[in-house]
């Protein structure tokens, strides 16, 4: 098979309803809580995702057993001290910072030593970010000059600590809530503002657990050493991966998309709320309430006018996965879009604000940046003749797919290499996006 694709059409209109795969962000929690419950969890529409897989063997090398049975997973775990193995372990986390950094909460009490490794993007990511705050438990790690292979020794003298999360990263908020979870006493944490998945899953197994939010952060207190029973959850759509159809179908002649029971979660709908006040008309119906998470139909008009936008720092951390595809509509709008302090998007996958500026010049948008702000200048007559590569992007998954959007909206012939990249987030986006009619080759 090709390493890259070829797309040399725009896509026609199209009017479709369609389903999103199951969110990575809960996936992911979900199989690493199962494996910490007592009992045996059920998970429906579980992401099936290189991501969430390499969850699941990483949980059933710690001796945790798991299998699917028509259309959930079954994993059967043994409680906060049921990770089993009787040597050292290493823990392939493969592309996926969400498994690496939130696996090693979970390890704090494991009674052997533990090396998390992952593949080459991931293993030049930063993990001191999460190091440091679990070596204030108490517990023995080390990393390669902050990098991976990062190497843990659980202790059984855990402390509780009082922790101030600064960077708005729900990574590591989630890690020392998991490790607060096997400490005895009342862990503190103060956090910026990020996604809320992890403390709303807690709330929902009735894990002891204080929220207060105010205006800048959130301040939570968790009481550890509380075992909690099997559940069973049904995984929303997930939205980063709604965000593709989204953009596509604003920037298509005379479309719609309606996107069926997708996470709108507050701390995750950044998109919806920026790209409206670009004048997108995003309709959320049907909203309801599910174990705390806020799930919705999505519907999507094209559009042919937009309007700058001056994105305020506070949107960045509900939006931080989708910029790629938001810029993409900044390109097309009346006017200069700015957008301040994106400094984490190049601590993702690759260093998508560097691709990112580099992939709007490639297409004739004028782009200033100043460090971690940028503005766009939008071309609202924007229609590509040209040939165009993307290439060497550390295979990102986003920034393939986000390509993928650009050729079919923006038009030119395209050839974009890595499409095996989309099998991290979201291995159906072939199958979706050509059930709107898109061609791709």
């Amino acid at each position: 098979m090709p390493k890259y694709v070829k797309i040399e059409k725009k896509v026609k209109p199209f009017n479709k309803e369609i389903l999103i795969s199951g969110d990575k962000s809960i996936s992911i929690r979900c199989v690493l809580l199962a494996s910490q419950a007592i009992g045996k969890s059920k998970i429906y529409n579980l992401l099936e995702s290189e991501d969430v897989i390499n969850t699941l063997k990483s949980v059933e090398k710690l001796g945790i057993k798991y299998k699917k049975i028509n259309n959930y997973y079954e994993i059967n775990g043994f409680g906060l001290e049921g990770f089993n193995n009787k040597k050292n372990i290493v823990i392939d986390a493969g592309n996926s910072g969400t498994l690496a950094r939130l696996i090693l909460g979970l390890l704090v009490n494991f009674k052997k030593r533990a090396k998390i490794i992952g593949d080459r993007s991931l293993s030049k990511r930063d993990f001191s970010r999460v190091t440091e705050p679990l070596k204030l438990f108490g517990v023995n790690i080390s990393t390669n000059q902050q990098n991976l292979p990062v190497k843990i020794n659980g202790t059984e003298f855990l402390r509780p600590i009082n922790y101030y999360e600064k960077l708005g990263s729900a990574q590591c908020k989630s890690a020392v809530m998991f490790a607060a979870l096997k400490t005895p006493g009342i862990t503190k944490i103060k956090a910026k503002k990020s996604r809320s998945h992890t403390e709303l899953l807690l709330k929902f197994l009735k894990i002891p657990i204080k929220m207060k939010s105010l205006q800048n952060h959130d301040y939570f207190e968790i009481e550890g050493v509380n075992n909690f029973n099997g559940f069973e959850y049904k995984v929303p759509g997930d939205i980063s991966s709604s965000a593709f159809f989204i953009v596509m179908t604003l920037l298509s002649k005379k479309s719609k998309v309606v996107m069926k029971d997708v996470n709108v979660n507050e701390s995750r709908t950044g998109i919806i709320k920026i790209l409206n006040k670009m004048k997108a008309g995003i309709i959320l119906r049907n909203k309801k309430n599910y174990n705390g998470e806020m799930i919705a139909d999505i519907v999507v008009k094209s559009k042919k006018n937009f309007v700058s936008t001056n994105c305020q720092k506070k949107m960045n951390s509900s939006a931080i996965d989708e910029f790629l595809v938001i810029f993409l509509v900044a390109a097309k709008a009346k006017g200069i879009s700015s957008f301040k302090d994106l400094s984490e998007l190049n601590k993702k996958e690759s260093p998508r604000l560097d691709i990112a500026v580099k992939f709007l010049k490639m297409i004739g948008i004028k782009v200033e940046r100043n460090k971690n702000d940028i503005k766009i200048y939008g071309n609202p007559n924007l229609n590509l003749q040209g040939n165009y590569v993307v290439r060497n992007f550390r295979k990102d998954h986003r920034v393939f797919m986000m390509s993928c959007i650009a050729a079919l909206t923006f038009g030119g012939k395209w050839r974009i290499y890595d499409q095996d990249s989309t099998k991290t987030s979201f291995p159906n986006f072939f199958k979706t996006i050509k059930r709107l009619g898109a061609k791709i080759n």
